[in-house]
């Protein structure tokens, strides 16, 4: 083959392999494939609520339960009695207690209103009387005093004064201990206006030992304390509950026989007030120690009527649960010896035992603060 026919063939696949490129179809890229961006996101996170931790429970070391003494007799004597007494409950239940004496029978009932789920007190039927109508503080029990579930207020002079009977004292200076004591101010003031009688200057003194003391030293005509009957020299009562509701009980049973007043002095310890072996129990005795003789200084003149016996009474949400407790534990506690040197004690309280109470016990109280307008101090 001559070099010109090569040459020709050469041209000839040349423009056939351009022909066929340009009528191929044109290339297409294969698509990028990307993924979506992963946007990183923290799980969701709850808020946590803001609470208060809870309140230490009633009877706790962090609330411990209010015990409350009206300051009737020395403080000093009621806290250390109270002690007594808050180490047994707290031993019987688990419970603590903490005890308190308020500046007044006022102070008291205030503080059980203020307080009305961790106190609980020891308060006279006029104080639970207000209390109750206040704020509906609920009794538990009442004190009994060598079997008697009532007491009595007296009327005390100077052994020798000219005061005979009640009427005398018409225009004489009067001393009581609070307006707010049953038997140092409220009884005496409904018999005073049930017999006409107007005493004259009116002088707080604090408390009943410090009536008596005003007594002894000359600084009222006359004081109003409370009233127990005194032992004969065999440890029993002068005359038993029964006899006083029968009306066998005759004005000079109420004190100690005249024969024995010079004898009377306290006993060696001086803890207790004797006269010829009886034994003195009301409001003269607490004074004993500061004035050994004050039955030589100071008489009773008058005995009141009857008047329901102290109270113990719990504050009105109080607990029903822990109150089941502490009642349980009070009427073992009662029963021990460790009573005698606390709430038994004569100069404490000198309860000698318990018995359950009832609120209508009291409405005789709630009837003398009807008729006298009375309303506790602000």
């Amino acid at each position: 083959m001559n070099k010109r026919l090569v040459f020709v063939l050469l041209t000839l696949i040349i423009a056939a392999s351009m022909m066929l490129s340009a009528c191929a179809p044109a290339a297409t890229e294969a698509p990028v494939v990307t993924e979506a961006p992963v946007v990183a996101t923290e799980a969701p996170t709850e808020v946590p609520t803001a609470t208060e931790p809870p309140a230490p429970a009633i009877g706790s070391a962090d609330h411990p339960i209010k015990v409350l003494f009206v300051p009737s007799v020395d403080a000093n004597i009621i806290v250390t009695g109270g002690e007594v007494m808050a180490a047994a409950l707290n031993e019987a239940t688990g419970l603590t207690f903490e005890v308190t004496v308020p500046t007044s029978y006022a102070a008291t009932i205030e503080e059980m209103c203020a307080s009305p789920a961790d106190t609980m007190a020891f308060i006279p039927g006029l104080g639970y009387a207000l209390a109750s109508q206040l704020c509906g503080v609920d009794v538990a029990f009442k004190a009994v005093r060598f079997g008697y579930p009532v007491y009595w207020a007296e009327y005390i002079v100077a052994r020798d004064s000219k005061f005979q009977t009640l009427a005398d004292l018409e225009g004489a200076t009067w001393g009581y201990g609070d307006q707010g004591s049953t038997s140092g101010y409220m009884v005496p003031a409904v018999e005073f206006a049930a017999a006409g009688i107007t005493p004259g200057e009116q002088k707080q003194t604090g408390g009943h030992n410090q009536t008596v003391t005003a007594v002894y030293n000359g600084e009222v005509d006359f004081g109003t304390v409370f009233y127990s009957v005194p032992l004969n020299p065999d440890g029993k009562p002068v005359f038993s509950y029964d006899d006083y509701v029968a009306g066998k009980v005759t004005d000079d049973m109420y004190e100690i026989p005249a024969e024995a007043i010079p004898n009377c002095a306290p006993d060696a310890e001086g803890k207790k007030l004797f006269c010829d072996g009886w034994r003195v129990l009301d409001a003269r005795a607490n004074i004993r120690t500061e004035a050994p003789d004050v039955m030589q200084k100071v008489r009773i003149l008058a005995i009141s009527q009857a008047i329901p016996n102290d109270t113990l009474s719990f504050g009105p949400e109080f607990p029903a649960d822990v109150r089941a407790q502490i009642e349980a534990a009070l009427v073992a506690f009662a029963e021990s010896e460790a009573w005698g040197s606390s709430i038994g004690s004569a100069d404490f309280y000198g309860w000698s035992g318990i018995a359950p109470a009832t609120d209508a016990e009291y409405d005789m109280v709630r009837a003398m603060v009807a008729a006298t307008g009375y309303e506790a101090p602000k």
